[in-house]
């Protein structure tokens, strides 16, 4: 079985930190809780929520005075994970996928590679299309640039197809990436 050194675990989420109770620095904080608001001081605040049972957690920082609110801190970091998870699972990752094209190309080749590039693009993804140049065909680049300039052509009656990034040459290969405008 083969081991896979050069994989990273991703963090599941990245929590921020907030201050609880004797580690909020301020001398004076707006207090949330039931509702109401009330500006006193931090000692205070923390014998309050001590007194129920619960914790002063520091929610917003920056504000003049910062605003704390008095719940529990697991009750509160929990709430935090699941906010997070919710905006991960609406952000979705848009993956690039290469569909490779030849120089020499045939109609059912590029039937084919149409085909799977609207699938693609039916699922969202953004395309890479790409080209090898051998020996001489490396002299014909804007041959080269027809053929992809016609490959998007095709696509754009059933999507409409905008090119993020024009046709580019390096070292033999020409590359294009073209996604679906929203």
């Amino acid at each position: 079985m083969r081991i896979h050194r050069h994989r990273q675990k991703k963090p599941k989420y990245q929590i921020p930190g907030f201050k609880v109770n004797e580690k909020i620095t301020a001398p004076e904080v707006r207090v949330v809780f039931d509702g109401e608001a009330q500006v006193m001081s931090t000692k205070k605040a923390i014998e309050m929520a001590s007194e129920r049972g619960m914790d002063l957690i520091e929610v917003s920082p920056k504000a003049e005075p910062p605003v704390c609110k008095v719940m529990e801190y697991g009750t509160f970091k929990y709430q935090k994970e699941k906010e997070i998870k919710k905006q991960r699972a609406a952000s979705k990752e848009v993956e690039i996928k290469g569909i490779r094209i030849s120089f020499k190309i045939g109609a059912s080749d590029l039937d084919v590679r149409l085909q799977q590039a609207k699938k693609f693009l039916e699922k969202g993804h953004k395309l890479k299309i790409e080209m090898q140049l051998r020996g001489r065909e490396r002299e014909h680049k804007n041959r080269a640039k027809e053929i992809f300039n016609n490959f998007v052509e095709l696509l754009k009656p059933d999507y409409d197809v905008k090119v993020e990034s024009p046709v580019q040459f390096q070292s033999g290969r020409m590359n294009m990436i073209v996604a679906r405008n929203k």
